[in-house]
């Protein structure tokens, strides 16, 4: 097991709080959360390279407080504004990476998303996000809203590639 990244070790042997923060059933809500509201802003499946910022972006809670708070801020000044947020970010998303697709292996295993050409979207088995767990955390909550901001957020804008390389982010 040397060498191995938690991400990269089997479930019993990672350590605890990576394994409640970062398991692909909340990773998964998450991201559904973030295709959802792409497809209903921009009306197509999510360019799969977005599927790889949304948790970079929205568990990390300084890069979460970063973000916009509407839907319809430019992204270009945003950008300019929040340089040094950015600035980790590329770093944050290859650290990410096995967290995003053990979350989108999970959810084409349970036949909630489906992957094409395309990009991302809903699958047959959709996940109901509107009801709000028993037990939750304001925290928990501030992840929730801000991926489906940020699927909003990406849904507003044009061009896929451009907003990738602003993000720092290469596919």
């Amino acid at each position: 097991m040397a060498g191995l990244t938690c991400f990269e070790l089997a479930w019993r042997d990672r350590p605890q709080e990576e394994a409640t923060h970062f398991n692909p059933a909340f990773c998964g809500e998450l991201l559904v959360r973030a295709i959802n509201e792409f497809r209903k802003q921009a009306g197509n499946a999510m360019p799969l390279a977005y599927a790889f910022v949304v948790l970079p972006l929205v568990l990390h809670p300084g890069a979460r407080k970063a973000l916009p708070g509407r839907a319809n801020t430019a992204f270009a000044s945003w950008a300019g504004e929040n340089a040094a947020t950015l600035g980790i970010l590329p770093d944050r998303t290859l650290r990410l990476r096995p967290v995003t697709r053990e979350a989108l292996l999970f959810l084409a295993q349970l036949d909630a998303i489906k992957i094409s050409p395309d990009g991302v979207m809903a699958g047959k088995r959709l996940i109901k996000l509107g009801t709000r767990p028993s037990v939750t955390t304001d925290e928990v909550d501030a992840m929730r809203r801000a991926a489906g901001l940020l699927g909003r957020w990406l849904g507003n804008q044009s061009d896929s590639a451009a907003v990738l390389q602003t993000l720092g982010v290469r596919v």
